[in-house]
């Protein structure tokens, strides 16, 4: 099975629950949209389990370009012939908005690793994906983490840029492709904002699945699976205890 996520945010927990609820095993391949890292309690956990699997394929949010922009240049080793000219005031500014977007605890338990292990982590977001594409009897899903900006249904994916994929806010009241086989697959935008009904669930409609259900603000942690079309849950810890379940 091919089972989809986004925006785990640093809730470990959450995570292991769900891969534990799917019954994920070495068979099946997981695709990440993105943002592992950043706002929730454990983010370094989430992508060092997700560095192990080699059935995982991880395609790059915001958040990932954000951290790595920024730990790129303070993730060496400062010596007397860089410690002059090694950071620009662009580099500070670049980490002083990914701390106040929600970076601090990543770059706390950051700084807590091995020089080597935050140059694997480092290495790894650099190679993550900007897009990939999946195929399900004649339909095709288009996984990116945020949507597709200057869409153009006869432009190639390979003819967007960084930014088009990982910024801005897709408008999921508008279809994209004209072509109802072809569907695309988000994260980014918690889906409290986009369903009607503002419940932390999967949206799908107008040719999009939308599936960052907010884990990290109290909602729900997604799983879609590609082969049933089906969806698993895992409520938010910050809800557990509240008798009114999220479901």
């Amino acid at each position: 099975m091919r089972y989809i996520l986004s925006d785990i945010h640093g809730c470990y927990e959450e995570f292991r629950e769900l891969l534990e609820k799917i019954h994920f095993s070495e068979t099946d391949d997981l695709y990440i949209l993105g943002d592992a890292m950043d706002r929730g309690p454990q983010p370094m956990n989430v992508i060092q389990d997700l560095l192990a699997r080699p059935n995982v394929t991880y395609i790059v949010g915001n958040h990932d370009y954000m951290m790595l922009r920024a730990l790129k240049k303070l993730a060496v080793e400062i010596t007397e012939e860089n410690c002059e000219n090694h950071l620009s005031s662009k580099d500070l500014m670049n980490y002083y908005y990914w701390i106040q977007d929600g970076g601090r605890i990543t770059a706390d338990q950051f700084r807590a690793l091995q020089r080597d292990q935050q140059q694997c982590i480092l290495d790894y977001l650099e190679n993550a994906l900007l897009y990939e594409v999946l195929e399900h009897q004649g339909k095709q899903l288009f996984l990116v983490h945020a949507g597709i900006q200057n869409f153009q249904e006869q432009k190639d994916l390979e003819q967007y840029e960084l930014p088009d994929f990982i910024f801005g806010r897709t408008d999921y009241s508008q279809r994209y492709y004209k072509d109802f086989r072809k569907i695309v697959v988000t994260g980014h935008t918690p889906t409290p904002l986009i369903r009607s009904d503002s419940r932390p669930l999967v949206y799908q409609g107008n040719g999009h699945i939308a599936i960052d259900c907010g884990c990290v603000f109290g909602g729900n942690l997604a799983a879609y699976c590609v082969e049933t079309e089906e969806t698993a849950y895992v409520q938010s810890k910050k809800k557990r205890g509240n008798r009114t379940a999220v479901k």
